[in-house]
């Protein structure tokens, strides 16, 4: 994890996102640097837009605390329902899109 927060540090500076860079900032955080990690993780993010998965990130929280919140369906609610659960599917699909790339880091 804390690879990933150094490239979230880099990102946050305005710097680039290189095999270097992320080295040097895990050695000063006294983090044993492994550079098979650290190129794979700049390989990875290199194909990510990652203020577009920033932004992402808080929605993919919110929708499982809000797919637990108990309803009951009354027959109003029905379609309205289904148009929710139809903008749902879309909603992940495109998040799921969007975080293609950064699922290699935690596999």
């Amino acid at each position: 994890m804390e690879y990933v927060y150094a490239a979230m540090l880099l990102h946050k500076a305005g710097k680039e996102i290189n095999e270097e860079a992320l080295s040097n900032v895990l050695t000063a955080a006294g983090v044993a640097v492994d550079a098979v990690r650290v190129k794979a993780l700049v390989a990875s993010l290199s194909e990510v837009n990652i203020e577009e998965a920033i932004k992402a990130a808080p929605a993919m929280m919110a929708a499982p605390v809000a797919a637990q919140a108990p309803t009951a369906p009354t027959a109003e609610s029905k379609p309205k329902e289904e148009e929710k659960k139809k903008k749902g599917e879309e909603e992940k699909a495109k998040e799921e899109a969007a975080l293609e790339g950064l699922g290699a880091l935690f596999g």
